[in-house]
């Protein structure tokens, strides 16, 4: 099994730390893992501002560049969506492609549905809150979203629940927007830093010490207003404490 490793064109400037706790976790899986150098954005901010030239262009060669691996896994839900759901309008009915998505993971989904880890061998005695960002959660499935009348299940919760010694809480509203969005973050900065605050205000209420979640743009957002104001949380990947990390960057790995 050949996979292909996408990491989100921020995530490689900004938080090379969660990139390499995703190449690090998949190997301990066993995987043989390949980070092409040629990749580059995904085109999820063209597509957010409207340059759908730049966007097909970058789809394309997305597909061109990965089309040979056995699985494309990446540690962000949104760009994950993006390939999957959005690259159709220009390329659906393109044979490549249409190969292309039905492998092509978020590395909690790609964990949880097809590698099925029975432990990750890792522990953090820390209450954690998760933020379940709403492309993972309701555009790629990583949990039921609560307005809907489904049966109730959650992917990182259920890898979360191998890690010893984690106390999950229990946030009043679980999977409500942090308000960055993308552009929305530029273009309606108030809104977006007032649905951050209050996103942050139900983890400090909860008792959390850390929020979690699988995608950093939401964890970058709300970690901003954080520093800003001086609130006593972390922020980490999901990934980084599935490979053994906690807040301090030191290792938990069980020997």
């Amino acid at each position: 099994m050949k996979i292909g490793l996408f990491i989100p064109c921020y995530m490689n400037e900004l938080y090379p730390g969660a990139s390499m706790a995703t190449l690090e976790l998949l190997e301990k899986q066993g995987l043989d893992v390949e980070y092409p150098l040629e990749q580059t954005c995904c085109g999820q901010p063209m597509a957010n501002t409207g340059c759908t030239k730049d966007m097909e262009e970058l789809a394309r060669r997305f597909v061109k560049l990965f089309k040979k691996y056995d699985y494309i896994v990446g540690p962000s839900g949104s760009c994950v969506a993006m390939v999957r759901n959005n690259y159709a309008q220009f390329l659906a009915g393109d044979p490549d492609f249409e190969a292309l998505k039905v492998k092509t993971f978020e590395i909690c989904e790609f964990l949880h549905d097809i590698i099925k880890p029975e432990s990750f061998n890792v522990s953090f005695p820390y209450k954690v809150g998760l933020h379940n960002s709403c492309h993972s959660h309701r555009e790629i499935g990583l949990g039921a979203p609560s307005e809907q009348n489904t049966p109730y299940f959650n992917k990182l919760e259920a890898l979360l629940a191998k890690v010893d010694g984690i106390e999950l809480v229990k946030l009043s509203r679980p999977d409500e927007c942090c308000g960055f969005g993308g552009t929305f973050a530029i273009t309606e900065s108030a809104i977006s830093a007032f649905m951050g605050k209050d996103r942050i205000a139900d983890h400090l209420n909860a008792g959390a010490e850390v929020i979690t979640g699988a995608d950093l743009s939401c964890l970058m957002h709300m970690d901003g207003l954080i520093r800003r104001e001086g609130k006593p949380l972390r922020m980490m990947h999901i990934v980084q404490i599935l490979n053994g990390e906690d807040p301090h960057g030191t290792s938990r790995t069980r020997r």
